[in-house]
């Protein structure tokens, strides 16, 4: 299983695509097949019948759909800018995610 550098609940900003420049909210994470879900981003429509006894209403639904994370890049939360995750490791062994741009941690 590969590592990805975004995580769930990052905020990102789309590289690549049809939504280009966009920010939003990593929601899933599937990290064996490299796709991530974002909030308001990759959106298509789906025909959804509906279904006896009126559990599913049916009509066009707005569905975000998976995609690489290779088109996004992470969004610091301190200086608000798209930036690359450095890693560093603290004196008691865990591993924080430190921002190239401002260097506090994400």
């Amino acid at each position: 299983m590969s590592k990805l550098h975004v995580k769930k609940n990052d905020t990102i900003v789309v590289l690549a695509g049809k939504d280009k420049g966009k920010k939003g909210k990593v929601l899933p994470v599937f990290a064996k097949d490299n796709k991530i879900i974002v909030d308001g981003v990759n959106i298509a429509k789906k025909h959804t019948k509906p279904r006896p006894p009126k559990i599913v209403q049916g009509g066009i639904l707005e569905v975000a759909h998976p995609m690489n994370s290779s088109k996004v890049m992470l969004v610091c939360s301190k200086c608000n800018q798209p930036t690359r995750a450095a890693k560093k490791v603290l004196e008691n062994g865990t591993r924080e995610r430190i921002c190239k741009k401002c260097g506090e941690a994400i």
